[in-house]
């Protein structure tokens, strides 16, 4: 036969699938009919397993792991199809929904905001295209900005989340699990390092490099190229240049923003030392309250997946039976467990998706540890 002949077949094949896929979600949703008035859950595994079997058994054995992904799929579907019949509005859509009616429909222009490092961080440039009258109050570190929310000392945080070149702030992430607080906009900013030392000082005579391990990933390249220079890692970028204005030494140096060239008194050694010309970080703004303001495109999740086999996949699973598009997928390990995570996921999802929102009341009425970080925009 031909290849038209084949395709033939094919279609003939698949419009049976279809016809019998859509009889068998409309008994799903008569099942998920009769669980609901008998008050069972959606997810029965002993039920999917025996299907599973039967199925596996009925085909011959190179085809029993693509008989068994197929499954896997069509119980993700269904359990999707009857969720969504058997969830009314949650606690979280409820919340969500008095978010918004309460959120002010334009973005403060002026508040008190935390920010990590000294002035010239790459924090506060963020913080400055967020606001347009920012107060600023600087930490240390991070965990400082998200005690600073989680207190009401001030009512906003900025925070680097991930870079371009060099991946995410773990410590940032680590700290998400530890504190309540909620995603109310984030912003892309182009990072463009500098080596900075003070006045008269030649590149040659450097012997010590300081900075944030951020910028020192993101500038590795140029690094490898100092001979005999040692890198030491600090808090930030702009507290780096700082320490080299203040320092007695004059083979110090710093890779720091051009703007704390002038802010601490010290020249540019140095441009173009990042590895990549496209070097933009990512910041988030949060809140300790959920605020939700008008064109909210962007969702973000924190989840502890069951550890076990499929786990991760299934609930991947969910995404796409809904249609939403999974950005990013961030997993960070859980101290004194057995090899368990927490996976951060952002999604492109409007606020008002009702898929979204299913999604959202089928994790929170789900077994695993769910965090809705919030629905924002990215500037």
């Amino acid at each position: 036969m031909d290849i038209q002949e084949l395709r033939k077949q094919i279609n003939e094949i698949d419009a049976e699938l279809v016809k019998n896929f859509d009889a068998r979600m409309k008994v799903a949703l008569e099942i998920a009919k009769y669980k609901k008035e008998n008050n069972l859950p959606v997810f029965d595994p002993a039920r999917e397993r025996d299907v599973l079997n039967k199925q596996v058994a009925a085909v011959d054995e190179d085809m029993a792991m693509y008989v068994k992904l197929l499954y896997n799929t069509l119980f993700d579907l269904s359990r999707s199809y009857q969720q969504r019949y058997m969830t009314q509005k949650s606690g979280i859509t409820n919340h969500i929904a008095r978010a918004i009616e309460e959120t002010p429909k334009v973005f403060p222009k002026k508040a008190v905001v935390a920010c990590q490092g000294v002035e010239g961080a790459y924090s506060q440039q963020a913080c400055d295209k967020l606001f347009s009258l920012p107060n600023i109050m600087y930490f240390k570190r991070f965990e400082g900005v998200f005690q600073a929310i989680d207190s009401g000392l001030c009512e906003y945080g900025v925070l680097p989340v991930e870079n371009s070149s060099y991946g995410s702030v773990t410590e940032v992430h680590d700290l998400m699990r530890k504190y309540r607080f909620s995603i109310v906009r984030s912003v892309r900013l182009k990072i463009d390092h500098r080596l900075l030392a003070k006045p008269g000082v030649k590149l040659e005579e450097i012997r010590e490099v300081v900075s944030h391990e951020q910028a020192i990933g993101q500038c590795s390249e140029f690094l490898k190229t100092l001979k005999g220079v040692k890198v030491t890692v600090c808090e930030n970028t702009a507290m780096a240049a700082q320490m080299v204005s203040q320092s007695d030494r004059k083979d110090i140096a710093a890779i720091s923003a051009p703007v704390c060239a002038a802010l601490y008194g010290l020249s540019i050694l140095k441009t173009d030392i990042s590895n990549s010309d496209s070097n933009f970080t990512r910041f988030i703004c949060i809140s300790k309250r959920l605020e939700i303001y008008p064109g909210a495109n962007k969702m973000s999740l924190m989840l502890n997946v069951q550890h076990k086999p499929g786990a991760l996949y299934s609930m991947i699973a969910k995404f796409s039976a809904l249609g939403l598009n999974l950005t990013k997928l961030e997993s960070r390990p859980l101290a004194g467990t057995d090899f368990e995570f927490m996976f951060y996921f952002d999604l492109d999802a409007s606020v008002y998706d009702e898929a979204a929102l299913q999604l959202l009341s089928e994790l929170d009425e789900g077994p695993e540890t769910f965090n809705y970080l919030g629905s924002y925009s990215e500037i």
